[in-house]
């Protein structure tokens, strides 16, 4: 019986450095190839960073591309998380033939809001932006699974309420621009978090929260603006 529970205790060990070793790799990479992009950063680089061996990256990931993807499909995972409290609500609403347009509005605010969450909280947040912003521009691996999961966590639920709101079609182009514009409103932060003018003011604590204040005033004014007459 002891040598069984020592066993044990020892696997339970192993694996929990394994996953320590795991999350180490990752964390290192997320900084490297948000810095220096999938092409600019090494695989000795992460393994430096990582204080790990060569080798152990392609024992946990593969190889650069798995190791990619996978920090990839954590970014996902939190999106996912943070934008799960609204989006059952919004297709709920968006099923109510009788939804009202002050209802659907605010949704869409919540919705807006739930993505500046995305792009301001949590642990190495500024890497995550910057493989956000990444995603806007480059083509590497990946990342396509990025941007059809920021279509379907975001994009799409925004343009389906602003379409329903303002009663118009979903494949109606000016809804499609409009969409991209109120969700520009957010990923102008992505884009430019390490230029002067938003270190000066920086994201952190209250400005976070100015910043969800801002978007939704900006959201109601743009609905009210291009409301249909009555």
């Amino acid at each position: 019986m002891i040598n069984i529970q020592t066993t044990g205790r020892g696997r339970a060990g192993t694996q929990a450095r394994g996953e320590d070793t795991r999350r180490r790799i990752l964390e290192a990479a997320l900084d490297l190839f948000a810095a220096h992009g999938y092409e600019g950063a090494s695989t000795r680089q992460i393994a430096e960073g990582a204080g790990v061996n060569l080798p152990a990256i392609q024992y946990y990931f593969g190889n650069k591309e798995g190791l990619y993807r996978a920090i990839i499909e954590d970014i996902v995972a939190d999106t996912e998380r943070h934008m799960s409290a609204v989006l059952p609500r919004v297709r709920a609403a968006l099923d109510d033939p009788e939804a009202t347009s002050a209802e659907l509005t605010e949704l869409l605010c919540q919705t807006l809001e739930a993505f500046v969450t995305v792009v301001t909280s949590g642990p190495q947040v500024e890497s995550r932006r910057l493989i956000f912003a990444r995603a806007e521009v480059e083509e590497t691996p990946g990342l396509d699974r990025m941007h059809e999961n920021g279509m379907q966590q975001i994009f799409n639920p925004c343009l389906a309420l602003f379409a329903r709101i303002h009663g118009k079609s979903e494949g109606d182009p000016e809804m499609t621009m409009r969409t991209m514009a109120l969700i520009g409103q957010v990923v102008i932060f992505c884009n430019n978090h390490k230029r002067p003018i938003l270190k000066a003011v920086g994201l952190d604590g209250e400005n976070v929260q100015l910043m969800k204040q801002i978007v939704r005033e900006q959201t109601l004014a743009i609905c009210r603006a291009v409301a249909p007459e009555k």
